[in-house]
């Protein structure tokens, strides 16, 4: 038997899970992991840092083409499943702020941003071996992928996730403030013109609402198998 090695898209919502699956997913496969998320969020704190207004489609569009980001696997440990760079810049962490939060949506509404975000995306699927997340993934950015997953959990669910890790960086938001921003990035998200969030036609949806990451991840890899596995 011999191994065959695949681009897996895994799309969903904020705080659903994927990221964490799609993490353990890399690694027990040895396959790079895409948090395509994290690219926009990039240029959304480059925006901010760099005093762009988010609302001023051309200057974020032509901010972006400029800026370079580099996802890569982490040799920091803290907590963290990726380093990203920013210009050559370590912003990880920067990333998840409350401010970025606020903003990031209203980037990723902007079709030059996804055009040059989805460029460089498919660059790096093109390869393979790659485990791919974010919300456009299965639909715009890999739609041959052989493989789909959308992963969902309740916007409850999602909210304490995003409370409790925030907790644990000694954030004090409050958890009303984290759901009410849930609901309203999964409004915008759903709802843009340029690639809205939405599972795949053959995407398989996975619900991890009070499920154990290690459950989901053995689901997964039965999904998987098929694929790589070839006689």
């Amino acid at each position: 038997m011999t191994k065959t090695t695949i681009t897996i898209a895994i799309d969903g919502p904020a705080a659903s899970g994927k990221t964490t699956v799609g993490f353990m997913l890399a690694n027990h496969l040895h396959y790079l992991f895409l948090d395509t998320g994290c690219m926009y969020r990039a240029v959304t704190l480059a925006a901010m840092q760099q005093a762009v207004d988010v609302q001023n489609e051309a200057a974020v569009v032509a901010l972006t083409r400029r800026l370079t980001i580099d996802i890569r696997p982490t040799d920091v440990y803290d907590g963290r499943m990726y380093t990203v760079l920013l210009d050559g810049r370590d912003v990880t962490w920067a990333l998840r702020s409350t401010e970025v939060d606020a903003q990031v949506s209203q980037v990723s509404l902007y079709k030059g941003v996804r055009e040059e975000m989805v460029r460089r995306q498919r660059a790096i699927g093109a390869e393979g071996g790659v485990i791919m997340v974010g919300r456009d993934i299965g639909t715009v950015v890999m739609p041959d992928a052989p493989l789909k997953l959308y992963i969902i959990a309740s916007p409850a669910e999602r909210a304490r996730r995003r409370w409790l890790e925030r907790q644990q960086r000694g954030d004090t938001v409050a958890y009303e403030t984290i759901l009410a921003d849930v609901l309203r990035r999964d409004a915008i998200d759903s709802g843009r013109e340029h690639s809205p969030m939405r599972p795949a036609g053959d995407a398989i949806i996975i619900d991890t609402t009070a499920r154990l990451p290690e459950t989901i991840l053995e689901e997964i890899l039965a999904l998987v198998r098929p694929f790589v596995d070839r006689d």
